[in-house]
Parts: structure tokens; sequence; C-alpha cells
């Protein structure tokens, strides 16, 4: 049961908006204040309503006190200022959240975490730590952008999306935690900072190097994986030897890995330094765009970005060109007919640096590279991340400033247009053909016309691919192969992922957005969500076997599966490597939509 309750009393409240009237730094403590509460209040279960808050914390003998200011069945809370207070009443001033996440995190750690074993050694000490650091860099994102509210000449608007995502996820304790990045390589790493850099080559005998690309894949416009990237780095291969490209910070922490140092001692690899023009860090910081280029490039990092390394595996790297061929041979393309305005961007070409006599390398190499092309009509999307993203000190969100200027009714039918164009041709996606798609806010892009109404949408990440394993038989025969790189699991599996990807993390998103920017209420956004679903039932119930299975679900389910990113986070799990079943700490929580219906 949860300590935490409804106080019948609480600290006085401003009515300001703390994000917007606060200084850069304050602004930031309030932003991982609430992103915490969010969590907690989420993952122990504990009911929300308006008014005063009251977080029991019987470990360290005292409370956290605030008071909820705007109560989201999405989930989308805000908070007055919080402050700690002990058996003598109020100890002082606004708590700051290093303290808030080593007393909540404490007591989750006594209460055992969610998993056998509980909470591992020092993962409490390593999350206040890496929330210190986030509060850090928040603090300098606010800033920065307060004194440059507007991009410089050359940033388009799908660049300036990428680079909106100020605060982090607003659901994580500790959102821009970096583990690695110095102070000094924050400015050009940082796309928040609308940072810039040029790529770091290494030159590698061909011996020790594998790739695979599409054939007649139009990015690539008839070069293979080795000529695309030699054009990319201004620079002609010597003596047959192969050009890689590598992250700046990925190139300098590698001179110091066993694997990396012995290919160098051997002549097989030899670093090359900077080449060819600057390029600018997408919202994943590790997928790179230039505007005046045909290709983005997805590389290796191994920061410790939220939960996770951003290494890719060589699995991952496949899966890309896997997708690809699939959608070459028509696998999806009932869905592509039924819904002409959605689309998946494609990663035709892989390279990766192995080792001597091993073609099959290392299933993590730390060097690599996936050439994702680059969308038609790019200047027209905008990852819905940085659409919905807070703008501390700035107003409304990048969505709810372009909502309120379409008028009145628009909120509503924004939200049912991006129902129609982005959530239901994933749905059909998956009805028709087993895949499930990780579509979260960053891996999700949706098309707006130049009023910024929705018009389609295109869905991005080699990693985010899930298969129904009722489907798999269906797959290997179109793929006429006996294996897949897609990530195969149970059938209800899927289902719950996609329930907090597609829904939860992504379609939700929309409606606490526009409800938080004062644009609609948020129930009446929830009722025209589900009258699109219900809409589209009888489309997917004929896409394929029981298609309909998983709207049905969001529609009557009490609750549905959500991520725990503060328990995941103290239990220390990296979801890039652990098993799909044990990927994240998952829970059941309220389904809005049912709230709705209520």
């Amino acid at each position: 049961m949860s300590t935490t309750t409804a106080a019948a009393s609480g600290p006085a409240l401003t009515p300001a908006d703390p994000l917007h009237v606060l200084d850069a730094r304050g602004a930031a403590e309030h932003a991982h204040i609430e992103a915490l509460l969010r969590c907690w209040l989420r993952e122990t279960g504990t009911p929300v309503v308006p008014g005063p808050l009251r977080v029991e914390l019987p470990t360290a003998g005292l409370s956290l006190v605030t008071e909820v200011t705007h109560r989201s069945p999405t989930d989308w809370h805000r908070f007055a200022p919080a402050r700690l207070e002990g058996p003598g009443g109020l100890l002082g001033a606004v708590a700051d959240p290093v303290t808030a996440i080593a007393l909540l995190s404490t007591e989750a750690a006594v209460r055992g975490g969610s998993r056998p074993g509980g909470v591992p050694a020092g993962e409490v000490a390593d999350l206040v730590e890496r929330t210190a650091e986030s509060v850090r860099r928040v603090a300098t994102f606010i800033s920065d952008r307060r004194a440059h509210p507007q991009p410089p000449a050359g940033v388009d608007g799908f660049l300036e999306a990428e680079q909106a995502l100020l605060l982090g996820h607003l659901h994580h304790p500790a959102p821009k935690s970096r583990d690695g990045i110095s102070d000094h390589d924050t400015a050009a790493f940082s796309p928040e900072l609308r940072g810039s850099f040029r790529l770091h080559w290494f030159s590698a005998d061909e011996s020790v190097v594998s790739h695979d690309a599409v054939e007649g894949a139009p990015s690539l416009a008839g070069r293979d994986t080795v000529a695309l990237l030699a054009e990319l780095a201004e620079r002609r291969s010597d003596d047959g030897r192969v050009l890689v490209p590598a992250h700046p910070w990925q190139a300098h922490d590698l001179l110091h890995r066993p694997r990396i140092k012995a290919l160098i001692a051997s002549g097989a690899l030899k670093p090359l330094g900077e080449l060819g023009p600057e390029w600018w860090p997408t919202s994943s910081v590790r997928t790179l765009y230039r505007p005046d280029a045909d290709v983005m490039l997805k590389l290796s990092l191994g920061l410790r970005l939220t939960n996770s390394r951003r290494e890719s595996t060589r699995t991952e790297l496949r899966r890309g060109l896997e997708i690809n061929r699939l959608l070459d041979a028509g696998y999806a393309d009932s869905t592509f007919r039924s819904h002409p305005e959605f689309d998946i961007t494609r990663d035709p070409a892989w390279l990766a640096v192995d080792e001597p006599g091993r073609p099959e390398g290392p299933d993590v190499t730390g060097l690599d590279v996936a050439v994702r092309e680059v969308p038609d009509g790019i200047a027209g999307l905008r990852c819905l991340v940085g659409l919905v993203a807070p703008r501390p000190g700035l107003g409304r969100s990048a969505l709810g400033t372009l909502v309120a200027a379409l008028g009145s009714g628009a909120a509503e039918q924004w939200t049912a247009d991006y129902t129609d164009k982005v959530l239901v041709p994933m749905l059909h996606l998956y009805a028709a053909t087993g895949i499930g798609l990780e579509a979260h806010q960053q891996n999700t892009l949706v098309r707006l016309d130049a009023q910024g109404r929705v018009t389609g949408s295109t869905f991005r990440d080699n990693q985010g691919y899930y298969l129904a394993t009722s489907h798999l038989p269906g797959l290997l025969k179109q793929l006429r192969t006996d294996s897949s790189t897609l990530a195969v699991v149970d059938d209800a599996l899927v289902d719950d992922r996609l329930s907090y990807y597609l829904l939860r993390n992504q379609a939700l998103s929309v409606i606490g957005c526009l409800a938080v920017d004062g644009l609609a209420d948020e129930r009446d956004l929830l009722a025209v969500l589900a009258d699109r679903l219900r809409a589209a039932l009888p489309a997917l119930a004929e896409a394929g076997p029981d298609g309909d299975r998983l709207a049905r679900r969001w529609l009557r389910a009490d609750t549905l599966p959500c991520k725990g990113n503060l328990l995941t986070r103290l239990h220390g799990i990296d979801e890039v490597l652990a098993p799909l079943d044990a990927q994240s700490v998952y829970l059941d929580a309220p389904n809005p939509l049912r709230e709705a219906a209520a």
C-alpha cells in the first residue's frame, strides 16, 4: 500500500507557473521535482486529485508536501513548488531535486524495489549523482534557449524540432543525464544547445570491416556503403582501405578500449582525425543530420543516456536492412494502400569494424554506422517529442502554439487527425504484418502542412521493431530465410509494449500537452481519441486475424501496461542489452480512455 496521500493542508502556493517565472536553475530544479513526482505517483499506484499532496517518507521521518495544480488523466500532472516537512513542520525553502531523489529512491529501495533481490547496491547513489548532473545540464539548456530563442540561420524546421527537447522525458528522474560528456564538449554535442561538429574518421583494412546495403536503395544513389562514406568524408580511400566515421566522443573513448588499441597497433585501423563538413545531432544525440546531405548517420555512442549506453548491436544494424527488404518485397503493402499518408524511414546500409579472422566480430563493436535515408518532404516533418516539449520561460509548446493559431476547435481536430494519420496506421501495420513499432515520441515524425495541420507520419529507428510470434512463419516465407533479426516475442508481450509506446507515451502526449497548454479539456480530447479508435475498428479487423484486438483493449481495459522509469533506473537495467521480457520495469496503471468514458 502506498504511503502517499492527499493532505488536508499544504504549503502556500504561487499562482504563476514555476517553469516560466523562475530563473534557469530554479526552472530546471522544478522540472526535475515534477518529473520525480510523476514517476513516484504512477509507480506507487497513488490516485492523484487536485489540491494538496503529501508524500510520506517514513524511512527518513519526513514528508514531501506540494500541491497538484493540474491533475491530468494522461499523467501530465503539474505541481507547485515542493517542500520537506518534518515532525516540527516545514524544513525551510523549496526542496531541491537532488535531496528529493535521494529520499524517494531510498524509500523505494527500502521497500524492495520491484524485482527479486531488491535494488542493487550503489544504484541509489548513482541515481542521485545522475540527477544532479541532469539538473545542471537542463539549467544550461534553459538559460541558453532563453537567451537565444530563435534558431540560427541554416537550421531548418526539421532540425529545430530535434533541438527542442530541453527538459527531456517528463516521466524520468534524470532525463538529461549524459554520463561522460564534459562541460567543454556539451556545447558541441548537445542538440539543446544547437551544437554541431565534424566527424572523426578511421581508415580500416578491408579484412576487419563488414558491411551490407540494400541494392537499389534510392538514398544510396547507386553507391555501396564504402563509397558513400568516402564521399561523406570528402576524401578518397587510399590503398583499398575503408573510411569509417565515429562521433568525436566515441573516437576518443575507443582509443582506450583493448580491442581497438590492438587493431591500431596492428595497422588494421588508423585514426585520421576530423574530416568533412559539420553535422548536427538530432534529439537522440547519436543520430546526425546535415541539411545538405541525402542521408543521416546513426553512430554508436558509449554514453549512458538516461538508462542505457547507446551502442548498436550487430542485430540492430542488420534489422534495418531486413525491414527495408521486407517493405521492398511488399510485406506491408496493405497498410500503405490503406494509409498512403504513413511511411517508414529506411536504414538501407550499415558498416562495422570487426576483428582479424572473425567475419562476424563482436555483437557490439563500438565502431559502426547505420545509414538512414532522409525522408521525402523532410521540410514538413517534425519529431513529436519536439512538438510537445515544454519551453520554460518562452510560452506554450510548439504544438500548443501552432494549434492555438488554428482557432476554435483546433485541439479536437488536431487530435482526431493525429489519431487517424499517425496512430491508426501503426495499429494497422501491426494487425496486418505482426510488426509492432516502438514508436515513442522521439521515433515518431509528424507531417504538417503549412498551417500546422497533421497530414501524415513516418516512423524511424532500426532498433524498434517487434514481431509477434504468430506472424513469424509468414515473415520468414516472405524473406525466404529461416530466421529474423526482428525482436520476436509472444503476441501478448508485443501488445503490452505497444500499449505503452504507441498509446501512453506517444498518442496521449498530444492530449496531455494540449491540455497543459490550456487549449482543451483533457477528457474531451480523450473522447475524440476513443471515437476515432472506434471508427477504425472495422478496418483493423479486416487487416488481419483479430486485428482489432489491441484497439479494443485500449477502449475497454481498466488498466494498461506502463513503464516505470524510476524503478527501471533504480534496478540499473540497460534497456539496450537486457532481455526483452526483462527490458524494463512494467506495471499496470489506470487506462485514461476508460476514465474519459466514465
